[in-house]
């Protein structure tokens, strides 16, 4: 039995469509706001919409393990993004809170946010969106399944 090879195979595809779309996403994210990757982004938006949300918890949303979560949680204390305090619930956790210069980013993300997903869907019906989403969680489903 031969197998195709990893580039011709829909996984490649997804891969690849997911790596050049956060090129292009940090590509225009760096051109208004300078020093913030998209991880960071994503984790100002999840804390604004979450405030209560864990380190942890915030690591599963952006697809991080914990140890790259907590670098891109100390970098962002460094630039003054975030600030970390103590839980007053759980001594051994600190609450992880949005700055005013977060804020300020937060305020700037959206329109940044809608023509990257506007651009990168250009020509792509919402049925076709619908349908892709579809498909996707099946596959996502059955690598569940075992």
């Amino acid at each position: 039995m031969t197998i195709a090879l990893p580039s011709e195979t829909i996984f490649h595809v997804i891969e690849s469509t997911i790596k050049e779309y956060r090129r292009f996403a940090q590509k225009n994210i760096s051109a208004k706001i300078k020093g913030i990757t998209i991880d960071q982004g994503m984790v100002l938006i999840f804390l604004k919409e979450h405030p209560e949300f864990t380190q942890k918890e915030i690591a599963k949303l952006v697809f991080k393990d914990n140890a790259s979560m907590t670098r891109i949680i100390n970098t962002m204390v460094q630039k003054n993004y975030l600030k970390r305090s103590m839980n007053d619930e759980d001594r051994r956790r600190s609450k992880i809170e949005i700055t005013t210069k977060g804020e300020e980013i937060l305020k700037t993300l959206p329109p940044i946010i809608h023509h990257n997903r506007s651009s990168s869907l250009q020509g792509i019906t919402k049925n076709e969106l619908k349908q892709l989403e579809t498909i996707l969680n099946k596959i996502k489903n059955n690598c569940l399944k075992t």
